[in-house]
């Protein structure tokens, strides 16, 4: 049975603005608009305030959305890596306590918890053992 690789990457809609110009505006995250005067541009600065917002909603201890899947003319987007790394993480880890994750790092509690910071960079080698702990594997890739 093979299983299926998590991903974060967020639909946006992208418009065309009559006087020059892109809108972007993220389906699931209601303040994650921006723009750009090309679509170069817009697409950079769509994955900015996405990380931004992503970032915010996590800092604040808000719920943060599940990306919708099969928009029709959407763009899906990933937040930069440290906040991939967090939201990867907290799925992975879904009901298991950090207290359980720190335990089967042994690590402390603070350590662990820096894990679902985005802030924060983890090694490689601490997201590899912590896939590792939760039963997955760490599997990079470079777009």
């Amino acid at each position: 049975m093979k299983e299926t690789a998590m991903e974060i990457r967020y639909p946006a809609i992208l418009s065309e603005e009559p006087e020059g110009g892109f809108c972007v505006q993220f389906i699931d995250l209601d303040e994650a608009f921006t723009e750009g005067d090309s679509l170069e541009e817009a697409l950079f600065n769509a994955v900015e305030v996405l990380t931004l917002t992503l970032e915010s909603r996590i800092s604040e201890g808000m719920a943060v959305p599940e990306p919708s899947q099969d928009i029709e003319d959407g763009y899906y987007i990933s937040p930069d890596a440290k906040t991939q790394s967090v939201l990867l993480l907290r799925a992975a880890r879904g009901d298991r306590s950090l207290a359980d994750l720190a335990r089967a790092l042994e690590t402390s509690w603070p350590q662990a918890k820096r894990l679902e910071d985005p802030r924060h960079w983890p090694s490689l080698k601490t997201l590899d053992k912590a896939a590792r702990v939760l039963g997955k594997r760490l599997v990079l890739s470079i777009e």
